[in-house]
């Protein structure tokens, strides 16, 4: 095994680390001090054609491995695993993008179970027997891989996501191609090593920008997309797939609201709350950005919401701080400027709002709070990304659910309330592909994940995610074969007669 190197520009490809030949390097800056943490090649088409090609190839042997074995060998991953030493993937994520230590340790916590998930769901359910129409003849359907699947990730989770995918189509039977975000390709490429014991090139991963995405998006000899990202770039992998007619997997954020019932354990929604708005500075696709606070307990919930808010500790990831800095400037301005327009419309700042005093070195920005937002403010309307909590007052959970149900997106929705009919009426009503009451942001790899509207396609998780990276195969058998009496030719009595 080569040595993984940062500042090397790599690839992972044939098991192994290589230079990628003949491309230019982007370097990465580590969000927290501005210093330079390593390089990353950016691939262009002719890396792609490579990775393709023996991507192709290792298709046509792990098609073949029955299922029995093919759970095995992934369940062997897992166990990798759950027993590696992932200390230094998650510093490495921590440097390139800025969260917290111990967030990117929990992160890796939650992905061998994925992997066992899928092993055992695919060896369980691999196709469907229908009644027949006829008698003796035997009808089913089996589901079949695509072939070589593509994993176009995010920064924020960026191996947790990646492997949500991944473990699905490998289960499926599919090889895998990984083109990580370039914030975080360094700690994709280190945890890459855990795949070198699986067959050979099940697994590759590529790095670079919006060329090498394309590159293997449009190849003829991918067969189906997995991404996760914002809504433009989502929509151009929607349409460069459907040109070739490939399936895709798309989930393209959001900006999530948040019910406070009247009827809410204050003290549990707060701690929620703040949890909700400001876990990894604002930046889940399921962050709650919206907050419609019922006006009976609007004052006391702010009041607590802001002195709770206050009480986090903002820093570098490697020190002691729940929140790191964001993960790029763009990201950090463009917080800015959604705040700026809303106070211009409006809209007070309860805290936040600014730079931390002392953190002028780094994309650091304070988490906030805003008060008196109307939903017309672009605030309301765009996916923020960023440590940010916009609170509108409502009369009741009514006004509170048409409110949120008016934004395009439709990833996740919350709602705090002790009320059965509340929650009831939040699970039936709420225009968003996951609800969650008295507990966001939560998952289970045995449930679907994705939105409704312009949060995506296609869901990740769950017995869909695994289909998701399956096409379907009817097939009829008969096994006594027979002339049917409505083959050709036809009696002469079925034929119209105008003389008759």
């Amino acid at each position: 095994m080569n040595t993984f190197d940062t500042n090397s520009g790599l690839i992972y490809t044939d098991n192994d680390y290589k230079i990628a030949d003949g491309a230019e390097r982007q370097t990465i800056i580590n969000p927290a001090t501005l210093k330079k943490e390593g390089e990353i090649a950016l691939c262009q088409q002719h890396e792609a054609d490579i990775v393709v090609a023996k991507a192709n190839v290792a298709q046509k042997q792990w098609k073949d491995v029955d299922a029995k074995s093919r759970a095995a060998i992934l369940h062997d991953l897992a166990h990798r695993i759950e027993t590696s030493d992932l200390t230094e993937v998650a510093k490495q994520m921590t440097l390139e993008m800025g969260k917290p230590f111990p967030e990117a340790m929990g992160e890796l916590a939650n992905v061998a179970p994925i992997f066992r998930y899928y092993a055992e769901m695919a060896r369980d359910d691999a196709g469907h027997v229908a009644g027949t129409t006829q008698k003796g003849s035997f009808q089913y359907a089996r589901k079949e891989p695509y072939g070589v699947s593509v994993h176009i990730m995010p920064f924020n989770f960026p191996i947790l996501l990646t492997c949500w995918t991944l473990a699905a189509s490998l289960a499926s039977g599919n090889t895998c191609i990984v083109k990580p975000a370039e914030t975080t390709s360094l700690c994709t490429l280190r945890f890459m090593e855990l795949f070198n014991e699986l067959p050979s090139n099940l697994v590759q991963c590529v790095t670079g920008g919006v060329d090498i995405a394309q590159a293997l998006i449009r190849h003829k000899n991918t067969h189906i997309v997995a991404f996760t990202g914002g809504v433009e770039a989502g929509k151009k992998v929607n349409m460069a797939c459907a040109e070739q007619f490939k399936p895709c997997i798309i989930e393209a954020g959001g900006n999530d609201s948040m019910i406070i019932s009247k009827h809410a354990p204050l003290e549990v929604a707060v701690a929620g709350s703040v949890c909700a708005a400001f876990h990894l500075s604002g930046q889940i696709c399921t962050s709650a950005e919206r907050f419609f606070v019922h006006e009976d307990i609007h004052d006391e919930f702010v009041a607590r919401f802001v002195e709770a808010t206050r009480a986090l500790r903002i820093g570098n990831g490697l020190g002691q701080s729940e929140m790191g800095p964001l993960v790029s400037e763009a990201a950090r301005a463009k917080v800015q400027r959604l705040i700026g327009n809303a106070i211009e419309k409006g809209a007070k700042v309860a805290t936040g709002g600014k730079i931390p005093k002392g953190l002028d070195t780094g994309w650091f920005y304070e988490p906030t709070i805003l008060t008196n937002v109307t939903p017309d403010m672009e605030i309301m309307q765009s996916e923020v990304f960023g440590p940010v909590a916009s609170i509108c007052k409502v009369s009741s959970v009514d006004e509170a659910l048409r409110l949120a149900n008016e934004s395009e997106f439709g990833l996740g929705s919350s709602i705090f309330t002790t009320d059965l009919k509340e929650a009831m009426q939040a699970a039936e009503e709420y225009q968003t592909g996951m609800v969650w009451v008295n507990n966001p942001l939560i998952d289970n790899d045995a449930l679907p994940f994705g939105g409704w509207k312009m949060s995506g396609q296609g869901r990740e998780l769950g017995r869909q995610g695994l289909d998701a990276f399956r096409q379907s195969k009817m097939v009829i058998i008969d096994h006594d074969p027979i002339v049917h009496d409505w083959w050709y030719p036809y009696d002469n009595e079925v034929f119209y007669s105008q003389d008759a």
